[in-house]
């Protein structure tokens, strides 16, 4: 690990980086007359490339996330074609125990298959202009003696799409039909203004400045219309 002088500390593995900074307690002005005070916390930020840690995992970062203050903070930016399910699987388990209602996810550039889940897991969702994602279903492959083969892949199968359905299904970033769509084959490509119009995207950045994904939509149709 690395420590810099602005209190912040990096921590590498393979695919991922880490950004650990210390922000001290602060009063934010709410209203002309009232204001709201931020404990000291640590915000971390997590670059998030191939989900494909094979070599010894992502053991420290994990590490520092689970060691997480109450008042912490989560942001991960994802430029990522997706990789191993498992992998991402364990962001889910951290996100929700240690930083449920304190995560926000950045799609800077592509998330596919296991990077738009894991763009899907924050509570606040910032796309840009650039801004790609695709859903698609598990592939994998499974060796072994005939009945470990069918039991496996049953189990395999039923593990993994429930997850697929907490992440997706439950915040209705698909209908049902188009969720079994998906479970027989179909990907599902998306830009900026969808993921704005299906509410996957809560804000999108634009010159700069964060706005609403209303927002966002709205402009968009002032445009067509001036057209």
């Amino acid at each position: 690990m690395v420590k810099k002088e602005n209190k912040e500390e990096i921590l590498n593995s393979s695919k991922h980086t880490l950004f650990k900074t210390k922000i001290d307690a602060k009063e934010v002005k709410l209203t002309a007359s009232t204001y709201k005070k931020e404990p000291a916390h640590t915000s971390f930020r997590l670059f998030i490339d191939a989900f494909m840690e094979k070599d010894r995992g992502l053991h420290e970062i994990f590490n520092e996330l689970w060691n997480a203050g109450e008042h912490d903070t989560l942001e991960l930016r994802i430029n990522s074609r997706g990789g191993l399910v498992n992998e991402g699987s364990q962001f889910y388990s951290i996100i929700k125990n240690k930083f449920d209602g304190k995560t926000t996810t950045i799609l800077d550039s592509c998330g596919y298959s296991m990077g738009a889940l894991t763009f899907c897991m924050g509570d606040k969702r910032i796309v840009t202009l650039r801004s790609d994602l695709m859903f698609h279903d598990y592939s994998g492959g499974i060796a072994g003696k005939g009945g470990e083969i069918k039991s496996r892949f049953k189990h395999s199968t039923k593990h993994l799409r429930d997850f697929f359905k907490d992440v997706i299904l439950q915040n209705n970033f698909l209908s049902q039909k188009e969720f079994d769509d998906m479970l027989i084959g179909k990907d599902f490509w998306m830009d900026t203004k969808e993921l704005c119009k299906r509410g996957i995207a809560t804000h999108v950045l634009v010159g700069g400045k964060e706005i609403t994904a209303k927002k966002y939509l709205k402009s968009l149709k002032k445009k067509t219309k001036k057209k």
